[in-house]
């Protein structure tokens, strides 16, 4: 499957942006995405993860109540809301996604060697 992250930008502190994560090549059904990023000098971070078929997410301490995950089928993409944005959200944003059974929907796959398929990063600057 092949991925591709979309919706970065500039904005300011306090602003929202959504990404997108797109797969073609196969459909992202019994696939969990994650969401992950990397500020500059630092290693990459977990962000979000949305379990197949979707009602199950699952967030960082740090973007819990801000930012939101969520999969539409029919477009085979994945989204991730950012809402207010902080300065230390800056950083480029990957997608990933790995094969998942129904019954393994909670599980939390937060680490980057879950996931077998990645997308190139989109850039997220918040100014301040």
């Amino acid at each position: 499957v092949q991925l591709q992250a979309s919706g970065g930008g500039l904005v300011q502190a306090g602003g929202s942006l959504r990404l997108s994560c797109a797969a073609s090549g196969r459909t992202l059904n019994n696939y969990a995405v994650g969401w992950f990023r990397q500020a500059p000098g630092k290693e990459r971070q977990f962000v979000a993860r949305i379990s197949w078929p979707g009602y199950n997410t699952y967030y960082a301490d740090s973007v819990k109540g801000r930012f939101t995950t969520s999969r539409d089928s029919a477009k085979n993409t994945v989204y991730l809301q950012m809402n207010s944005l902080e300065t230390e959200d800056t950083a480029v944003y990957y997608c990933a996604a790995r094969p998942q059974s129904r019954q393994y929907y909670s599980r939390t796959y937060r680490r980057e060697d879950d996931y077998n398929y990645w997308g190139q990063g989109t850039l997220v600057t918040v100014s301040s």
